[in-house]
């Protein structure tokens, strides 16, 4: 075992140069051909644009883009779309200009996989009206879990210097049919609504416009306070209202199409109405008060939870819940996919379906802040799509996720890692597509449409999140991760003064009889806020689907699963299949140097070989752990431990996006 077992954590500043395949076109690769014809009888920035990616990159016959006088066009809506062949001629028709732009990149995508576009007759149309990129940015130029560098916005230029990524930006959401952005950090830091700072953001709306791209901020719940002067923010005091009032007139008379507010209120500290004994609906209604007039919408998150309850997990459903049909219809609310904070195994929250008579929106998390970062390769698809195993993708409203965007040069730090940002916007377009057309799709695009490359990575890309979740926590194990920076293992973490609901043991429970948090009935009672049907199979130990066990129930070692095997095995069987996943897609990228440039083909399998001591790290670090409870031996198959749990307790990562540990960081055994 080689001791840089940690080398590269937190991206490392890895310090590529610009080149041409250095990761910067993302899946925008075409070469212009400027050889196309497009006919077009009417002009607008939007219509400019497509204009000029199907003028320079289109290499087929003449393109119409027409505007149809039916302006619900066959009731696509106005970013739906057609797309038809006439002879040697492609004709985009939609109702509105958005939809043209959108049919363009989907022309050329299907250009850059190699498709045959001789005889297309497509109709598309998006099934969510609200698809937006959440930015965890903060004014000083950090980004809370971001693993790619520095915040992509360079506030303290703007407005006057307009950096070229941001259009750059716009047209890699365009591609994939992303409307909308929010700017900054939820934990919102109140000069945001500063009239220095709408200037700065009026500069980025003014550039994502012609990309169809609306413009959206986090607000801090006391700016009435903080920037205006007022001796409280209770949203039910006629002044705080007012004042809201007139911030918001000022933000759209500078950004007429601005799309609203997101908000976390009460949550981690953040100020909110409950703070003067109202509810979150009369918090975010007084917000969607001010919005209503100009279109503007409030996306309120129900991600909260309480020191003194009984289980996080519970948390956001009893405050919501009992709000149904009170918010206004322009408020929608924020739901996490799962109940806890965006594990790499969770059930779908259950206020998804607990309120018919809320709009509700599903917060994806892209950026891997559980995942191992910008390290691992871990293509999210699969996770969201499991999500829409339980939730039906029309019953919800909107989608966010928060981005995995920095100023890195290759945007997302880990090259595979903008396969997730692509992903989150097609199936926010289309929740319906699967996993592998996805995958392929991004491959094609990024690399090449060579058989022996595109067969075997993709298949690495849909085992990747499963291999993750079994060398990190396998069968609903959640929430054992270093203390803080959520980087590797640490089960046994105890800081002194910490809420228990902040430390691994809280959720592992790990004791001499067994593992696990009993959620059951008998235990938090957790199942019964699921349907009952589901809650009954959640409630069961026999029932209980596997990858949930731990979630749901305190199992005991020796218990046997379906696999014949006692949990203490399957436990380390699942560990070990996790390593052994990670080693093999490093076996899988080492033949893949003939079709890759030499340095996005290096940055990966340097990245690959730190994910595959990374899961050697946890297993040795868990299995150990857990053993001091067990008491059982590994059974045969498994790995001997690399590392003593008594070294692997002292290491202590650095915590900045930009430091490497040294070589030694972890001693061998």
């Amino acid at each position: 075992m080689i001791n840089r077992i940690l080398l590269g954590l937190f991206f490392c500043g890895c310090g590529l140069t610009a080149s041409a395949e250095n990761g910067s076109n993302l899946w925008l690769r075409q070469e212009p051909s400027c050889q196309a014809t497009v006919v077009c009888d009417i002009t607008s920035p939007v219509i400019d644009v497509a204009r000029k990616e199907l003028a320079s990159l289109w290499k087929g016959g003449e393109v119409i883009l027409r505007i149809s006088a039916d302006r619900e066009h066959y009731g696509l809506g106005d970013e739906g779309y057609t797309i038809r062949s006439a002879g040697n001629d492609i004709i985009l028709e939609s109702s509105a200009e958005k939809g043209l732009l959108y049919a363009a990149y989907h022309l050329l995508r299907l250009q850059a996989e190699g498709n045959d576009c001789k005889n297309l007759n497509i109709s598309e149309s998006p099934l969510y009206e609200y698809r937006i990129l959440n930015h965890w940015d903060n004014i000083d130029g950090t980004v809370e879990r971001g693993y790619a560098g520095k915040s992509l916005w360079k506030w303290e230029e703007l407005p006057s210097v307009i950096s070229p990524a941001y259009e750059k930006y716009a047209r890699a959401n365009a591609s994939i049919g992303i409307n909308g952005t929010v700017l900054n950090n939820v934990n919102a830091s109140i000069e945001i609504l500063s009239d220095k700072y709408l200037d700065k953001v009026k500069a980025l709306s003014d550039i994502f416009r012609p990309y169809g791209i609306k413009v959206y901020l986090s607000v801090n719940f006391a700016s009435p306070m903080k920037l205006g002067g007022l001796d409280t923010a209770d949203p039910m005091d006629e002044k705080v209202a007012e004042w809201w009032k007139r911030k918001v007139h000022e933000i759209y008379s500078l950004i007429p199409d601005f799309g609203g507010f997101l908000v976390k209120a009460n949550s981690e500290g953040q100020p909110g109405p409950c703070d003067y004994g109202r509810t979150h609906a009369q918090g975010a209604n007084m917000l969607a008060s001010a919005l209503k007039p100009y279109g503007g919408i409030v996306m309120w998150r129900a991600f909260v939870y309480s020191p003194t309850d009984d289980d996080r997990a519970k948390q956001a459903y009893l405050e919501f819940k009992p709000l149904d049909g009170k918010f206004l219809d322009n408020v929608i609310v924020q739901v996490k996919n799962g109940p806890i904070d965006f594990q790499p195994r969770e059930p779908y929250s259950p206020l998804f379906g607990s309120m018919p008579h809320t709009p509700l929106m599903v917060e994806f998390q892209i950026t891997q802040e559980y995942l191992g970062h910008s390290n691992h390769l871990a293509y999210l698809a699969p996770m969201w799509k499991e999500f829409y195993e339980y939730v039906s993708p029309y019953s919800i409203k909107a989608v966010a996720g928060v981005a995995n965007i920095g100023d890195d040069v290759n945007w997302c730090g880990h090259d595979f890692a903008q396969s997730n940002w692509y992903a989150f916007g097609r199936l926010a377009w289309n929740p319906e597509l699967s996993s592998s057309q996805i995958a392929r799709e991004w491959l094609m695009q990024t690399f090449t449409d060579e058989s022996e490359f595109l067969n075997p990575v993709e298949e690495m890309m849909l085992e990747s999140r499963e291999a993750v979740v079994d060398y990190m926590m396998p069968l609903g194990l959640h929430h054992i991760f270093a203390w803080n920076h959520h980087y590797g293992p640490e089960p046994w973490c105890e800081i002194p003064g910490a809420r228990a609901d902040w430390l691994p043991s809280y959720y592992h429970c790990a004791d001499r009889e067994g593992i696990g948090f009993d959620r059951t009935t008998t235990g938090s009672d957790a199942v019964s806020q699921y349907p009952d049907s589901l809650a009954a199979v959640f409630n069961s130990l026999s029932s209980c689907p596997e990858e949930f066990l731990l979630w749901f129930h305190h199992v005991s070692w020796d218990h046997k699963l379906k696999s014949g095997n006692t949990l203490w095995d399957e436990l380390c069987y699942k560990y070990q299949t996790g390593v052994e996943k990670a080693q093999e897609f490093c076996e899988v990228w080492n033949q893949m140097s003939d079709y890759v440039d030499s340095e996005r083909y290096q940055a990966i399998a340097n990245r690959l070989k730190i994910q595959a001591d990374d899961a050697v790290w946890w297993k040795d670090a868990c299995l150990e752990y857990f053993r001091t409870f067990s008491r059982m031996k590994y059974p045969s198959g498994v790995d001997k431990p690399v590392f003593r749990l008594k070294e692997l307790k002292k290491v202590k990562l650095p915590i900045s996006n930009y430091e490497c540990p040294s070589e030694d960081i972890l001693p061998r055994k």
